[in-house]
């Protein structure tokens, strides 16, 4: 016994209806996914892609999609925290920490202050990771220490000539700034052989 034939439909009216389809679904469809991570100019700010930022406030939400209707990951509460920015879409910029961290703020909580973090050197274990990494006087291994700086101490970057960077960071209980020079491979917030002015 052969099932029954189903009715062919007119080749016009099968594109008629996938055409109407095509338009309901986005009306009936949550928010569209968040755009990939971009490489090159921002489309909103016309900015590099990828490019550094900071935290502005000690309360951030990082949204699991660029609107305030999309849940909350993460609150970031450490001002001048330095993030990565890797898309934009209106008036969100999606953005990744130290840790790779991923998610969404409203672009009124970024600062465009450079700051970086400083980190233990690639390949040491995490029991290593409390080792000291030290602020010199000058752009030179021989110069003398301002200070011992442990990993995960952010500072201001002032500039980088692509090897060492001048951090100013402040001291504990407002006691003032020390202000020296790293080595730009043991900070996350300038880029490998970037130069910052």
């Amino acid at each position: 016994m052969r099932p029954p034939e189903l009715p062919r439909m007119n080749p016009a009216r099968l594109a008629l209806l996938a055409a109407l389809f095509a338009l309901l679904v986005p009306l009936t469809a949550e928010a569209a996914p968040p755009p990939a991570p971009e490489v090159g100019k921002g489309p909103v700010t016309k900015l590099p892609l990828p490019r550094y930022a900071s935290l502005k406030t000690n309360r951030v939400n990082l949204r699991e999609g660029p609107s305030k209707d999309h849940r909350t990951l993460w609150v970031f509460q450490r001002e001048g925290l330095p993030v990565e920015i890797v898309a934009e879409f209106e008036t969100w910029r999606r953005i990744r920490d130290s840790e790779g961290t991923e998610g969404w703020v409203l672009h009124s909580l970024l600062s465009g202050r450079r700051t970086a973090v400083v980190i233990p050197p690639s390949g040491e274990r995490a029991d290593a990771a409390k080792a000291t990494v030290p602020l010199n006087a000058r752009a030179d291994e021989q110069s003398g220490e301002q200070a011992r700086l442990q990993p995960g101490v952010i500072g201001s970057v002032k500039s980088c000539t692509g090897t060492w960077c001048r951090l100013v960071v402040p001291l504990p209980d407002k006691r003032g700034d020390v202000d020296g020079y790293i080595r730009q491979s043991r900070l996350w917030g300038v880029y490998p052989d970037e130069r910052v002015e």
